[in-house]
């Protein structure tokens, strides 16, 4: 897939997930084959001003590139400003991802994230801004529109492509659904037929199958994955089997919890301990999730503050399960 100059080696992506798809996931996701890892949104406003927790956001790991930076806001000069002075200099970017689907209530309420999708004027302004001033491909994340009063996702499509934009992403929902209901693949075909830039399609893809069904269904270029891939980076390399024809190979018990203790150590050795082990506990349960006595386990994780108890506690969670694995099969 081709974004812009910029060559991608396959057509997956990781969609950006606020405190998800941080640096340590990234490289994960990264090893298991994604093509494109997208980090969290992070506001220009809070680049402009120099916020350090917001700056902390747009570390990046050589492992983990190509990678494009989400930015969000609604103040075209701001955004021009931090793209000329603080993202072109950078090396380590490839791409400028400009969020227009972001539904989080303290997003929209400032008119950031979806609710520009309401005002297609603005939303020129904010992608013709970046665009002119990027010396990178700028990119668009956009929802099939506000509401189903206003669903407007091929307009906010057209305005991109003439404003400069390089790829466009849509999520199949409006606003209004959140993360609810069903995804409307079929108006990811819509937006694909409307423009010439590449469309990567976004929404309810949790199994490789899923992917192929939407690029098959839309015709889109490529598809991201947010919620699919937590505790499940595994999805990735199960895609390019398929579409190389092989058969799509699942993590074993043992991958699945050696990759949650390498996340964690990640975390923590990012973040800090104290914090590593607080972001890392709704991570854990999403690679556990489905396990027997999974429930148990994850109680157990949200009372422990110290990084070697919860690997403790994962290690004799694997093996007795292991254990019982190989009980039951008379091995």
């Amino acid at each position: 897939m081709k974004i812009g100059n910029f060559n991608i080696e396959n057509k997956l992506m990781l969609a950006p997930m606020a405190g998800v798809t941080d640096l340590a996931f990234r490289i994960i996701c990264k090893e298991m084959g994604v093509g494109l890892t997208v980090t969290e949104m992070v506001s220009a406003k809070g680049m402009y001003y120099n916020d350090r927790k917001t700056d902390s956001l747009t570390e990046i790991d050589p492992r983990e590139r190509p990678v494009a930076l989400q930015i969000f806001g609604s103040e075209p000069e701001i955004m021009e400003n931090v793209v000329t002075n603080k993202l072109n200099g950078r090396q380590d970017i490839d791409i400028i991802d400009i969020n227009m689907g972001c539904p989080a209530p303290k997003i929209v309420k400032n008119g950031d994230g979806s609710a520009l999708m309401k005002d297609p004027r603005l939303a020129e302004r904010v992608i013709r801004g970046v665009a002119g001033a990027s010396n990178k491909p700028v990119t668009v994340k956009i929802r099939k529109g506000w509401d189903e009063n206003s669903v407007n996702g091929v307009e906010i499509a057209k305005i991109a492509e003439a404003s400069g934009a390089a790829a466009i992403t849509v999520h199949a929902r409006t606003r209004d659904m959140f993360y609810s209901g069903k995804a409307d693949w079929d108006y990811i075909g819509k937006v694909k037929e409307a423009v010439d830039i590449p469309v990567i399609g976004n929404g309810d893809i949790f199994t490789p199958q899923d992917a192929l069904d939407m690029m098959d269904r839309t015709g889109c270029d490529g598809v991201a994955i947010g919620r699919g891939a937590m505790g499940n980076p595994w999805i990735f390399r199960q895609i390019n089997q398929l579409i190389n024809g092989e058969k799509p190979e699942g993590p074993s018990t043992q991958e699945i919890l050696e990759t949650s203790i390498r996340h964690m150590n990640m975390v923590c050795d990012i973040k800090g301990e104290r914090i590593g082990v607080r972001e890392m506990r709704k991570q854990l349960a999403w690679y556990i999730k489905g396990m027997r006595n999974s429930n148990e386990i994850k109680n157990k994780i949200n009372t422990m503050v110290d990084k070697d108890s919860i690997v403790k506690l994962l290690v004799e969670y694997t093996e007795h399960l292991l254990q019982e694995h190989n009980t039951h099969s008379g091995l």
